[in-house]
């Protein structure tokens, strides 16, 4: 039986979502308590897709195959009690055989949160990016209507990628100003995002705000596609996976 659960999980310990030689990972996690559900047989985990280290998830989609049937709410309550403190499962699902997490992917939602005051929060140095100068929000959002629709967005992917195909579809890029929090968030929905990219539009569009950078600039990135004519990649801890849909 194929299962799809959905996972939320505080990034700040985690060295990203895909294991990997060395650091923890949440995928790591889950295939231990999966694993230990399932008598000690391993159990693979397929992720919607990979998250970086520090990056935090509010919506992130896996799938694991068990060998037989098993109470939808008994697998998401070990799911959620018997990994560690910092990674809870919303929700688990029966899903169809040949279901995949990762490419049946529709679109995905990410935020960014920027913590914009005076003085450092210390209780948010884990949870937003931290940019106490000044911005023009009107810029932020011509540059961000800019960089909507289907684009190859070579500009905004970072080195390090190994996909060849970097044409994307952005159906929606926001910034609004919470006063109450001191914030500034960003939503951002595609139908998939490259390496770091929402972290490298953050950056340049924050850099356009505070006028540094011409927020006119858009479409010339974009058609340079070289990254060196973006700005800086916005730190991980703002960034969190909020949703992934399927068709």
């Amino acid at each position: 039986m194929r299962y799809r659960a959905i996972i939320a999980y505080d990034g700040t310990n985690f060295h990203g979502f895909q294991t990997q030689p060395v650091g923890r990972t949440v995928e790591e996690e889950l295939t231990k308590t999966l694993t230990k559900i399932n008598s000690g047989q391993p159990v693979a985990v397929f992720g919607s897709g990979r998250t970086d280290a520090k990056v935090h998830a509010r919506g992130q989609v896996i799938h694991f195959d068990l060998p037989q049937v098993r109470p939808l709410e008994k697998i998401r309550f070990a799911l959620d009690t018997q990994t560690p403190d910092d990674i809870a499962c919303l929700k688990v699902e029966e899903v169809a055989e040949d279901f995949h997490a990762r490419y049946h992917v529709v679109q995905k939602t990410y935020e960014f949160r920027v913590d914009t005051a005076k003085a450092r929060n210390p209780f948010k140095r884990h949870y937003a990016s931290y940019f106490p100068y000044p911005v023009d929000l009107t810029k932020m959002r011509v540059a961000l209507e800019a960089l909507c629709g289907t684009h190859d967005f070579t500009s905004f992917c970072a080195s390090g990628s190994t996909v060849e195909d970097k044409v994307r579809t952005i159906h929606q890029a926001t910034v609004e100003y919470l006063p109450q929090e001191e914030e500034l968030l960003f939503t951002f929905t595609g139908d998939g995002f490259l390496y770091k990219m929402v972290r490298i539009i953050v950056g340049t569009v924050l850099k356009m705000g505070n006028e540094r950078l011409d927020y006119q600039l858009i479409p010339e990135i974009l058609a340079g596609r070289d990254r060196n004519l973006a700005g800086p990649t916005a730190h991980p801890e703002g960034l969190y996976l909020v949703k992934v849909e399927y068709e």
